[in-house]
């Protein structure tokens, strides 16, 4: 005769069985989130890009810019100096804004140039964002950041 409450081999099995049932569960349930919601690599061939890294960086370092980014009451602004903190207007320019870990919030912005910077209207949600931009000089020089962008209020 069995007590009732009795625990048998049967239910030590189902607990077990239960118990990493759960933890395969969530596991899966992470990995395959973390999957879907990382925007990927930055570059198609790590290898290749390195071997025009020094390069790339020289030619960028030599046209002295310095890129100022901010977002102030929903309105995002992008200035661009030289070294003696006069604006430079590129010849073409490309920017995204994103979160760090996941690209479902990314956005391109719409810029106009107005009055020495690049802006453009943009609803981002209080937190970090990452900027993303590629500029051309007037020689076709690649200038290339990312840099962080901090909004205080949403």
């Amino acid at each position: 005769m069995k007590a009732r409450g009795e625990l048998t081999g049967k239910h030590a099995a189902l607990i077990f069985v239960g118990f990493f049932g759960v933890i395969f569960a969530v596991n899966g349930f992470m990995a395959w989130s973390a999957i879907h919601t990382f925007p990927g690599l930055e570059v198609k061939n790590g290898y290749i890009a390195s071997q025009t890294f020094n390069a790339r960086k020289a030619a960028q370092l030599a046209l002295g810019w310095q890129v100022h980014a901010d977002v102030e009451k929903g309105v995002l602004y992008i200035a661009f100096t030289d070294t003696a903190g006069r604006p430079v207007r590129p010849a073409s320019l490309t920017v995204s804004v994103g979160r760090a870990t996941e690209s479902r919030d990314d956005l391109i912005p719409g810029l106009t140039y107005v009055d020495g910077r690049f802006e453009a209207p943009v609803s981002l949600g209080r937190g970090k964002w990452i900027l993303r931009l590629k500029a051309h000089a007037e020689d076709g020089t690649l200038f290339q950041q990312r840099r962080p962008l901090i909004v205080e209020r949403g």
